[in-house]
């Protein structure tokens, strides 16, 4: 009996022991770090001698991760994105302390290849990082409507910039767009300043084609929160215009278009045409 006592008092105190190296285990995990303290990197992928825009993103400091990476976020603790412009990327780290407090530290890369595809249109609207958009003042006009699936601008009912405000007050001369690469931001600038605030995003799948097969629109721009300058539908009650069809979109020109409902080859359309600001 005196042996059996004996050896539950010895059992007793193993695990005892054991819990108490596990709450001091959990103590310690329970701790923080500072930004200084971080060991994360961000490292781009190397082909053929060059820093591709392929990057490992690898946190190893006991924090919940999560990485801003400009066209979209990962809470990995490892993961491998894709940048979609060339050169210099801020990519911006927030970690979280078991204690709740929050950590950041901006990395920066180099992308030298843009050896994996990305949709070049990225760099078109925001040159890396922001970029300014008007009315196309070189072009025969900047709104209206023509017909859909046929038309690739104003071709029926054209106005210039000088008559944008008649259709959208402070929307014409001197109004502006701004698309910004990080968090796919989008505003929307009047021409007193005033701004409207969004988030844009873009499928170049989704193509439109013609009445002989060709491609027409190249794919769809979609704006969340506020609309294009002027975004709107007239023959809808003046509906604001949310998503567009790509006709057009370069380096220096956008062309966007979007159907009246249920509108067939050659029905009615509304064209938007910009140019990116000097």
């Amino acid at each position: 009996m005196k042996r059996i006592t004996a050896y539950i008092m010895i059992l007793l105190s193993t695990i005892a022991l054991v819990s108490c190296e596990a709450v001091e285990d959990r103590l310690d995990i329970g701790g923080f770090i500072s930004a200084e303290q971080l060991d994360i990197t961000a490292t781009p992928v190397i082909v053929d001698g060059k820093a591709t825009n392929k990057i490992i993103l690898n946190n190893s400091s006991p924090v919940l991760s999560s990485w801003d990476f400009g066209t979209g976020k990962t809470q990995r603790k490892t993961d491998t994105v894709l940048m979609v412009v060339e050169g210099e990327s801020e990519i911006i780290f927030t970690g979280r302390n078991p204690d709740g407090s929050e950590i950041s530290k901006t990395l920066t890369v180099n992308v030298e290849d843009m050896y994996f595809p990305v949709p070049p249109e990225w760099g078109f609207l925001t040159a890396g990082s922001e970029k300014e958009w008007e009315w196309d003042d070189t072009a025969p006009s900047v709104w209206g409507n023509g017909g859909y699936l046929g038309n690739m601008a104003p071709a029926w009912w054209t106005l210039q910039i000088a008559d944008i405000n008649g259709q959208s007050a402070k929307e014409g001369a001197g109004a502006k767009m701004v698309f910004s690469l990080r968090g796919a931001k989008f505003a929307k600038v009047k021409s007193d300043g005033t701004t409207e605030t969004g988030t844009f995003s873009f499928n170049m799948n989704n193509k439109t084609m013609d009445e002989s097969g060709a491609v027409w629109a190249k794919g769809k721009l979609t704006l969340k929160g506020t609309t294009v300058l002027n975004g709107i539908s007239p023959n809808e009650g003046g509906a604001k215009v949310y998503e567009y069809d790509i006709l057009a979109l370069d380096d220096e020109h956008m062309v966007l278009s979007h159907p009246e409902p249920g509108a067939s080859a050659w029905g009615t359309a509304w064209f938007w045409v910009f140019k990116a600001a000097d």
